[in-house]
């Protein structure tokens, strides 16, 4: 594996890492009421996942635009960690809005 192509994927790792945790800091948050925390930690999610999300386009770019990719466990590992970290933020997401429901049905 080349070195752009490890500097990829520990980028995706890292970023992707970082949104998975702060999505779970948030949903954390959403338990305990805390919604103005959740706001903020789930941009900061966002954010991290489109860092990420930016790394596994430049992989896409370069393969289509015919540079052939050698795909490695390095590789395998960090497309594993951002579609994880994908699907936990997405789910996050939506116990967020349950938790916010539920904080508004119980203080009515």
């Amino acid at each position: 594996m080349n070195e752009e192509l490890m500097e990829i994927s520990f980028g995706l790792i890292a970023n992707a890492g970082e949104a998975k945790g702060l999505a779970f800091d948030a949903l954390s948050k959403a338990k305990e009421g805390k919604f103005e925390d959740v706001r903020e930690l789930i941009n900061k999610s966002r954010e991290e996942m489109h860092k990420a999300h930016a790394f596994q386009t430049q992989l896409i770019t370069k393969e289509a635009s015919g540079e052939k990719m050698e795909v490695g466990v390095l590789l395998i590992h960090a497309q594993d960690h951002l579609m994880n970290a994908m699907n936990f933020q997405q789910l996050a997401e939506e116990f967020i809005e349950i938790y916010e429901r539920l904080s508004k049905l119980e203080n009515k």
